[in-house]
Parts: C-alpha cells; structure tokens; sequence
C-alpha cells in the first residue's frame, strides 16, 4: 500500500471527514439564492465530458457557481500554511488554484461565466452577485 498524504491517521481521518458538498457556508448561499427567486441544479457538471462540479449550476443562463474553500483554494485573506506537510499542502492548493482558473477558462470558451465565491463571503452579497449575472445572462440567452 501507498505511504499516506497525511501526517498522522488522526490528521487523515479529519481530512476524510471533510464534507465536499452540502457544507454550512454552502447551505447559506444556497438558501440565499433560492429566496432571490432563482432556481439552479446543486453539484452539477455544467459541461458534458468535463470532470468539473459547480455548487450551483444555471443551465439556461450558462452561470456555474463554485464556492471555494479558504484553506483549499488558497485565499488571499484566509488561508493558512500547514504545520504538518507543509510541501504537499502547499503544491496541493496551487494545483487547486491551477486547476480552476483552467475550469474558468473551459467554461469561458464554452460561452459560461464562472463566479467563484470565497467562503468566508456573506452569503447575502454573494446571493445578489449571482442574480446580477443570471438574470442578465438570462434575458441575452433567450
């Protein structure tokens, strides 16, 4: 058997416990976007033969929504260095950050918009930039 990526079996059993959907701040936004009236499929892939899931996903206004995690997308304001594995963690977000701004550009060339919201963000605010872009990607799509 391969040696582990975790420093510790108590470091990859919480690792494992990681949620991938249905998380607090992704409920909140969820919520806040459905109050807004807008309705959406939930950890879909926006493109046919792309393995990439979008949180949400409007089909006809071709918005993929994705809600990024501090720690896991490396943001500027809230991520924070590894203690333990610091090198695998470290080349682990900037392959993550790597491989979505390639989604954001295949989505782009596919005539999608990509919002990426941080987790940290109020799920309020978040909500009224997404219906910004989907009710006006939904009037020029008709």
């Amino acid at each position: 058997m391969a040696e582990s990526w975790a420093s510790s079996p108590e470091a990859r059993a919480r690792m494992q416990s990681n949620k991938s959907r249905d998380t607090k701040p992704e409920l909140a936004l969820r919520s806040a976007v459905h109050a807004r009236g807008l309705r959406y499929r939930v950890s879909a892939k926006p493109l046919a033969g792309v393995r990439r899931t979008a949180d949400l996903v409007f089909t006809r206004a071709q918005v993929a929504v994705f809600l990024d995690g501090c720690f896991w997308h490396g943001c500027p304001e809230h991520h924070t260095v590894a203690a333990a594995n610091a090198t695998f963690w470290a080349e682990k977000v900037e392959n993550n950050r790597a491989r979505d701004r390639n989604t954001d550009e295949r989505l782009a060339a596919a005539g999608w918009v990509s919002i990426r919201i941080w987790e940290h963000e109020d799920p309020q605010e978040a909500a009224a930039r997404v219906e910004e872009v989907v009710r006006a990607r939904t009037v020029t799509n008709r």
